[in-house]
This record gives structure tokens, sequence and C-alpha cells, in this order.
């Protein structure tokens, strides 16, 4: 069937507009998605800033001096609950406690608690500081690995690090670098395996 003139240049047009329509359903569908990723963008960067909603203003000053004072260690400031928070690589450890022992701005004076969690895959070293004046508590973290768990002493810097970091060799095998002696503190020598981490098997007993 042929189709006369008019009839073609009445074609012409609705394709031309058919045509237009699904470019503009294609325009509206890419700009959809570009606002859909630039959301998620937003929403991961959100995501991705430590929440320090449960610090004080003193403590958020602390971290703020903290941050400053470790620029060159490229911390990771975090809050555990309301006290500031910083991680830094394991093998900074000694140079870090160091520099906030001796800033006048921190001055942590304190070792107050060095403790190890096994998280199974790696090995977290969480130190506890304290500075009497200014007056403030701050966390140290520092990850290490499970099959070879070590990292540098603290043992110079306070005095109280000889036994924590002898208990953490004690019970997770951390071996502590440049310790004076990491000589057994909770077990006995020849003792095998280490107690605290989860792979540790603590066989059923039967009490009579």
């Amino acid at each position: 069937m042929r189709l006369t003139v008019a009839e073609q240049d009445n074609v012409q047009p609705a394709a031309s507009t058919q045509a237009e329509a699904t470019q503009a359903e294609a325009t509206q569908a890419e700009a959809t998605q570009a606002e859909a990723t630039q959301a998620e963008a937003t929403q991961a960067e959100v995501s991705a800033q430590p929440d320090l909603s449960g610090l004080a203003a003193p403590a958020r000053e602390l971290l703020n001096r903290l941050e400053l004072a470790l620029a060159n260690f490229h911390p990771q400031v975090a809050a555990l609950q309301d006290l500031p928070q910083v991680t830094v690589m394991s093998a900074d450890l000694a140079k870090v406690c160091r520099v906030l022992k001796d800033d006048p701005g921190i001055s942590a004076s304190q070792l107050m608690c060095l403790a190890c969690v096994d998280y199974e895959e790696y090995f977290q070293l969480v130190y506890m500081l304290h500075s009497i004046d200014p007056e403030g508590t701050m966390v140290i973290k520092a990850d290490v690995t499970y099959d070879q768990p070590k990292a540098p002493s603290v043992a110079s810097v306070w005095r109280a690090a000889d036994w924590y970091e002898r208990e953490a060799h004690d019970l997770f095998g951390v071996v502590f670098e440049g310790h004076p002696d990491l000589a057994p503190l909770l077990l006995y020598e020849g003792f095998e395996g280490f107690p605290g981490r989860k792979e540790f098997p603590f066989h059923e007993y039967q009490e009579f």
C-alpha cells in the first residue's frame, strides 16, 4: 500500500516526536541515576566521618590537640564513648607515646592501662593515658598482625608498661621489641600456648 504525500508528511513528524520522547526519557534516567550516585557518595562520606557526639567540649579540645601533635603520624581520630581516641600505626607507637608525654599541651604522664584485644584476624593494642595538667584521659590504639604480633615497647616512656607488656606477651604472644625483660608474669616458663587468645582450647572438666 502506497501512502499519499500528505500521509507521508504526517508519519515523519510522528516518528520524530517518538524519537524526541525516547531521548528525553533517556536523559531523565541519566539525571536520576546521577542524583542517586551523588546521594550515595554523600551518605558514604557522612558515614566515614567519626561520631564525636559523645565528647564533651574539653574532650574535643584534647582530641584536636592530639591530632595536631601527631600530625606527622597520620592519626585516625575517633571517640571511645566519652574519651578522645587516636589510632596510629603500630610501628610508630614508641614515638607517638613519647610525643604525647613530652608535649606540654598534652602531658600524658600516666599509662593507666594497656590491653590487648583478639579480633581473630588481628590484635589491637589499646593504651589508656592520663594527663594531670591539663587534666584529661585519652585512648591510643594500634593493630598488630595475628601471625607475628609485635610492637615497639613503651617501657622507656612509662615504667608501668613493663608489667602490662609482659602480661600481653604471656596471654596473647605479642612481642614488645625493646622491652628489657619479657619474662613470664602470669604464667611460668615453658607454658605452651597463649590463654588470652580466642583460639586457645579450654578443655571441659568435671568437679568431684
